[in-house]
């Protein structure tokens, strides 16, 4: 199991005194991505415009560049402010295939102090079910602590 404890602190010691949202994103995404081989692409989609995300700093495979809204599990977390967690991708409908080897996802909205969706946090990976509540949860808590001074 993923020791989320040392992946905070970490996070937290790396980012201290900083609020710059792209320099925290870069951060952020490089660390998780390298704690755990069930991460298969890690990184964010930035809030451009209304109804919009582009493609922020991550780790793997080429991304999506833009993401509307209205299509896909990133685009799902955006509209809603919800964590969407899928076991299965081919299962949700709508679901935007960046990479064929995406099995399962998990995408937690971020958030800035004022409470905005400000971004996505997208983590994939190539094995079904890869995700849990543990995960969400934790990652949440992450985002929060690292995100609230923005």
């Amino acid at each position: 199991m993923l020791d989320y404890d040392a992946l905070a602190a970490r996070v937290a010691s790396l980012t201290e005194g900083e609020d710059d949202q792209v320099a925290l994103m870069a951060t952020l995404a490089c660390e998780v991505h390298h704690t755990d081989d069930r991460f298969d692409w890690t990184g964010f989609y930035r809030v451009v415009a209304p109804g919009l995300l582009k493609i922020g700093p991550y780790q793997g495979g080429h991304g999506c560049l833009v993401i509307p809204f209205d299509r896909g599990v990133c685009g799902a977390a955006a509209r809603t402010g919800e964590v969407q967690l899928v076991p299965d991708v081919d299962a949700f409908p709508g679901h935007i295939a960046c990479a064929s080897s995406t099995r399962s996802e998990l995408v937690l909205p971020v958030r800035n102090a004022a409470g905005e969706v400000i971004a996505v946090f997208d983590i994939d990976s190539d094995r079904p079910d890869a995700f849990t509540e543990t995960d969400a949860e934790a990652l949440a808590g992450i985002l929060d602590a690292t995100f609230a001074r923005t």
